[in-house]
């Protein structure tokens, strides 16, 4: 079997979620000898010549089709702009390649192709469809409003539509997608990550937040929860990713790691912390949830997505999106929680992992649902 996949980028040369599933998508196809055709972008095409983050034998069955992304400014709506030209760059590219037996769009990236008139199956994921949930404000909503026409159009067209499941397949069936057309398959994480359990927890409760500087994940929102608690509790805090310097807290219980890209200290600064907080206004399946459980943490994070998938009371605590007095909640619940508590919740999270979350076992099912398709 011979499989398209179409990405505006791929792990580690671009950071996100949807390029991290785009990776682990590529990788494990090809340990299932499945020929993956990877058709994906970046800044720096110098970085990604040979794909090195795949190992010799996985790039046996990889083939990479690199395409440059366009120039297209600042104005709003250029990432739509950028998308709609680098699809088009994308299937004339695809065109001229041999035949594949199923399309794997993710995003956007598929819009030029949805238009056209093709017989092999496609089937496009949107992860997160953070256009129709919550957004913290008038300015995160009119952003978002761009994107639903096209994020509709191309649902529309492809022959079936991927869910991370929870809430996002109920907004999927809302816009008109038939049930028979939606396909629930989570978000996995490489077994690598996995703990055999969790350790005991530290003197100090550490609590951590990872990700990259953007209004709707709820970095404000946690900011005030922190300067309130400082004075009057004992734990710490701390941060990966770009923020700003006028949004950090000066305090030594408050550190900030700035972005992150290796492996290995991520890792380390996961496995001495105790909890993951993600107050985000959107999300789809967060992978650094999935990060953070096989590392054997306990979680807060916001009913948004397929969120609720991944947490339940057993590892973690679930808040309302924009909730800063529930968020300060949470968080002092589990500085005051008990260690033996506290423990079995970190316990919980990686048994969830190997439950449910392991790629070695998702891949199986989303071949099979392919072949299904194909048939």
């Amino acid at each position: 079997m011979r499989i398209a996949l179409f990405t505006d980028g791929i792990y580690p040369y671009v950071i996100g979620g949807m390029q991290k599933h785009s990776f682990y998508l590529a990788r494990y196809f090809a340990l299932n000898k499945v020929h993956v055709d990877l058709y994906h972008t970046a800044k720096d095409s110098s970085l990604i010549n040979e794909l090195n983050c795949f190992s010799e034998e996985e790039n046996k069955y990889i083939r990479s089709f690199f395409i440059p992304l366009p120039p297209t400014g600042k104005f709003p709506g250029h990432y739509i702009r950028e998308m709609n030209s680098y699809s088009k760059s994308l299937f004339h590219k695809f065109q001229s390649n041999q035949p594949v037996d199923f399309i794997y769009v993710q995003g956007l990236c598929g819009m030029y192709l949805l238009k056209q008139k093709i017989t092999t199956p496609v089937g496009i994921n949107f992860h997160g469809l953070e256009m129709f949930q919550k957004t913290a404000n008038l300015k995160s909503r009119l952003e978002q409003f761009l994107f639903m026409s096209p994020v509709l159009k191309s649902m529309r067209h492809a022959d079936i539509v991927f869910s991370l499941g929870g809430k996002l397949t109920e907004i999927i069936k809302s816009k008109g997608i038939p049930a028979h057309k939606i396909i629930e398959i989570p978000i996995g994480i490489d077994e690598s990550w996995l703990r055999i359990s969790a350790p005991k927890n530290n003197t100090t409760r550490k609590f951590v937040f990872i990700g990259r500087y953007e209004r709707r994940k709820g970095i404000e929102e946690l900011t005030r929860v922190i300067k309130q608690l400082l004075p009057i509790a004992h734990f710490t805090f701390e941060f990966i990713g770009n923020i700003p310097e006028h949004k950090k807290i000066k305090s030594p219980h408050v550190l900030y790691h700035g972005s992150i890209s290796h492996v290995s200290t991520i890792k380390n600064i996961l496995h001495h912390a105790d909890v993951l907080v993600c107050p985000s206004y959107s999300e789809g399946m967060p992978t650094v949830i999935l990060e953070a459980m096989a590392s054997g943490l306990a979680i807060i994070a916001t009913k948004v997505g397929a969120v609720q998938e991944q947490v339940d009371t057993t590892n973690g605590i679930l808040i309302s999106p924009g909730n800063t007095s529930e968020l300060k909640q949470a968080v002092t619940s589990f500085i005051q929680l008990p260690e033996a508590a506290l423990v079995n919740m970190k316990n919980n999270s990686i048994l969830k992992i190997k439950k449910q979350f392991l790629w070695n076992t998702i891949i199986l099912k989303t071949i099979d649902e392919i072949k299904k398709t194909m048939n």
